[in-house]
């Protein structure tokens, strides 16, 4: 898709359409990705809508930083064994690709967690994403700007021309994305243990040389 078919926000702009309850496209370290405030549920419907991602499948998050994601935190998860696990992955990947699926705050909206109440969040290295998630002064949902099935965009050129119109705004920003695997995503189950949920930036083999016991889900026949 060439740039100048669309009109391309600044993040000034963006983060106003955000904390209106607004849906924007912005680059991540990854992929562009079509995001909402986390706290805006209207929002968060409206951008599984544009995708046609099921509802059933949760939205995750991106953070500009600790506070950010501290503040989604559920009140006691703090207290379990997976928070030291937690904290020390935060540590060691973030800001990066590594996304953790936690407990989030009861308030939060349905389509940002699982049966269990926990949420995918990370905390991200792309400046624009980062920001975004300042001005908004929220985490932002972060599913990839493409339509259910169709290839993630890495560069504006690849983003699709309906995915945008949808949109209340697009970002385009610099660096653009990287492209190349997803980010991986884990579950700390505490004592050092780690549910893989989908491998992608970061590898099994990363993990386990920090010394993570890693896992994968059994798969029903």
């Amino acid at each position: 898709m060439d740039r100048g078919m669309f009109p391309v926000a600044t993040p000034e702009a963006a983060g106003d359409v955000l904390r209106l309850g607004g849906v924007c496209i912005y680059p991540t370290e990854t992929y562009f990705a079509l995001g909402a405030a986390a706290a805006e549920p209207a929002a968060l419907a409206r951008a599984a809508g544009i995708k046609g991602r099921p509802t059933d499948k949760p939205l995750p998050l991106l953070a500009a930083d600790m506070e950010q994601v501290r503040a989604v935190l559920h009140p006691d998860f703090a207290a379990t064994e997976a928070f030291a696990d937690f904290l020390r992955l935060a540590g060691l990947f973030w800001p990066g690709p590594l996304s953790l699926v936690v407990p989030t705050r009861e308030d939060l909206s349905p389509l940002l967690k699982d049966p269990q109440g926990r949420t995918s969040i990370r905390v991200t290295p792309h400046p624009v994403a980062a920001a975004l998630c300042r001005l908004a002064a929220s985490p932002l949902c972060a599913t990839s700007a493409n339509l259910s099935g169709y290839p993630p965009a890495a560069g504006p050129e690849e983003l699709d021309p309906t995915v945008c119109v949808l949109a209340d705004a697009v970002v385009i920003g610099d660096p653009d994305p990287a492209g190349g695997p997803a980010s991986t995503v884990v579950t700390p189950e505490g004592g050092g243990r780690l549910v893989v949920v989908r491998l992608g930036a970061v590898t099994a083999k990363t993990l386990m040389a920090a010394g993570f016991v890693v896992t994968f889900p059994a798969i029903r026949a």
